[in-house]
């Protein structure tokens, strides 16, 4: 099922004659019971993947969405060896298609086709191509090459042969479904993580004995990732252990297989994993059995993340990859330390600027932290020291790896160097703002950078602090715009609240356009987010600024403007109670 053709790859394309033929022999029979007859069709497109059906919402969030899977994956391209490294090329070229990047697709598809002649879902896939161009003989080509790999002709290709190709095809159909678009729900993710186990294992059983250990153990490996996924989803549920146990098990035995790779990378990466696993037994009330299976009863995580480290050791992308996975854990010493580590064995920003791309995304995370604190009285002034940090780390990739994301993340950096330490509402250096606002620019030259709502909130706040209001304004509306249908993300929301109150207050020659401007934003936002979490925004809003929300009320009853009243009544009267018959005692409802 697709959304631009309603051909599946993998079809056999039929001439007029030879359907004519058919039709006389059998008029019953079509193609979706001879796709029903096959044990796996070979290609892409025919994925029950978001990404092969019409947007759930606008089409330019879609595009987005397909845009910024894209370029981090070109990222994992580099990490993936073997046969593996075509499914992460044929997962660029289905999004090449999608992104209607059908020239590069086309040259994606045709580059694996002549480095391995037998990949059954580079031809289908290119094939799939071919027919959205019109090139029907081209097409056809493509199908008899799959027909032929896949044994259907009768020809020369011998059983065992086919079967290797088959359970490489089924690995690599397994490989995107995790990459999936449009999976912001957990119930959407949860389907797509299963469905690339399923596949995984069929690929496993097709292969068998024929798919050498250690191909096998790159499956092995990503299979435990999604485990270790699926375990992060299952364990928020109300029979979380129970649900939890088999993924946990699965997982942790899978990681033991791959410990016994030839690839260091692999190596690394599963130790690494395996005391992310021995950390989450203490979220069990019985110890997992598999901890016990795999001889870990006497392991402790730290020893774990100790030999994932000097495995890696004189390897900084294996590094690189390591400091990632800690950065997402939390553990941003430990990621700092092994970003230095890379940088040492390779310091070179061209040929290893992930490192300094990672360093200067801790400095800035650590730094918002202790900004946060502050605010509250938590902890003291942040370190601005951080910030010079991660401005030089990211100018050294800039100069060599121009890109929408590093751009953007500079634009932070120039940002928070422009507020004050304490009162980020507080302009102290206008010319970093400047810098963030240049930085932001340079990022809107890039492909979809203008659908990105975190870089129009950032814009906003920078005009904002040099007191362009309704240049601010205009930003946030354009961020509320490109959230999702449904977003709880309210950032841009509760930004576009603040500007236009302050729009309000200065008056101006004619405020009620200010109120408007809020009546229609506060009308659009129900359509956009849950209704509650419109009204915690509103109720945020009087909370914080009540004296201007006061005022605005009092201009909005003067003006017989009742239903934006109502609405920040609603947010701050408690709904009142059904009136009770009198009883003998009193109750507290409080």
């Amino acid at each position: 099922m697709t959304a631009t053709s309603s051909r599946r790859v993998g079809e056999p394309r039929l001439s007029s004659q030879e359907e004519l033929d058919a039709m006389e022999a059998d008029g019953t029979e079509d193609i979706e019971s001879l796709m029903e007859d096959m044990d796996y069709i070979p290609g892409h497109f025919h994925l029950d993947l978001s990404l092969n059906c019409d947007p759930v919402g606008p089409v330019k969030l879609r595009l987005r969405d397909t845009y910024l899977k894209q370029e981090s994956l070109r990222g994992e391209l580099e990490a993936e060896a073997g046969y593996l490294q075509y499914a992460v090329r044929n997962l660029l070229g289905l999004l090449a298609f999608h992104l209607e990047h059908f020239d590069t697709a086309e040259e994606i598809f045709r580059s694996i086709c002549k480095e391995d002649p037998g990949n059954l879902n580079a031809w289908a896939n290119l094939g799939y191509v071919y027919d959205k161009l019109g090139r029907e003989l081209d097409a056809s080509e493509c199908v008899e090459k799959v027909s032929h790999l896949m044994g259907l002709d009768a020809g020369e290709a011998s059983q065992e042969e086919t079967r290797i190709l088959a359970a490489r095809c089924l690995a690599e159909q397994a490989y995107v479904y995790p990459y999936d678009v449009e999976l912001d729900r957990e119930e959407d993710l949860r389907d797509r993580l299963t469905a690339a186990l399923t596949l995984y294992n069929r690929a496993l059983d097709y292969g068998g004995h024929l798919i050498s250990v250690e191909e096998k153990r790159s499956w092995y490996f990503k299979m435990a990732t999604i485990y270790i996924r699926l375990d992060d989803i299952v364990k928020t549920k109300e029979d979380s252990e129970y649900s939890r146990l088999s993924h946990y098990n699965k997982g942790l035995k899978l990681l033991k297989e791959t410990l016994d790779s030839d690839k260091s990378q692999h190596k690394a990466l599963a130790w690494c994993y395996v005391g992310i696993m021995l950390e989450r037994k203490e979220e069990f009330t019985t110890v997992p059995m598999s901890i016990h299976d795999c001889g870990y009863s006497a392991s402790d995580p730290l020893s774990c993340y100790g030999t994932a480290i000097n495995l890696a050791s004189e390897d900084a992308f294996t590094l690189n990859l390591l400091a990632k996975v800690f950065f997402l854990l939390g553990k941003h010493e430990m990621a700092t330390g092994i970003c230095n580590m890379a940088l040492n064995v390779l310091p070179d920003p061209e040929l290893n600027w992930q490192a300094y791309c990672t360093r200067a995304k801790i400095n800035v995370m650590l730094y918002v932290r202790d900004l946060e604190k502050a605010k509250y009285a938590q902890g003291g002034i942040p370190d601005r020291q951080k910030l010079v940090e991660a401005r030089k780390d990211l100018d050294k990739v800039l100069t060599v790896r121009p890109c929408l994301r590093t751009h953007l993340e500079m634009a932070q950096v120039y940002y928070y160097m422009g507020v004050d330490a304490l009162q980020e509402s507080l302009l102290v250096d206008e010319g970093a703002v400047n810098s963030a606002l240049v930085s932001l620019s340079h990022a809107l030259q890039f492909e979809l950078g203008d659908s990105l709502p975190d870089l129009h909130v950032l814009r906003g706040r920078c005009l904002l602090l040099k007191g362009e209001e309704q240049n601010a304004a205009d930003c946030f509306k354009l961020a509320v715009e490109l959230e999702r249908p449904g977003s709880t993300d309210t950032t841009a929301l509760r930004c576009l609240l603040q500007a236009l109150l302050t729009l309000f207050m200065l008056g101006g020659p004619d405020p009620s356009l200010a109120i408007a401007q809020l009546e229609l934003w506060v009308q659009k936002a129900e359509g956009k987010y849950p209704k509650d979490v419109v009204k915690s925004e509103l109720r945020c809003l009087y909370r914080t600024h009540t004296e201007e929300v006061t005022e605005l009320s009092r201009s909005l009853i003067r003006t017989g403007r009742l239903d934006l009243v109502r609405r920040l009544l609603e947010t701050v009267v408690p709904k009142q109670l059904v009136k009770k018959r009198p009883v003998a005692r009193s109750y507290s409802y409080t």
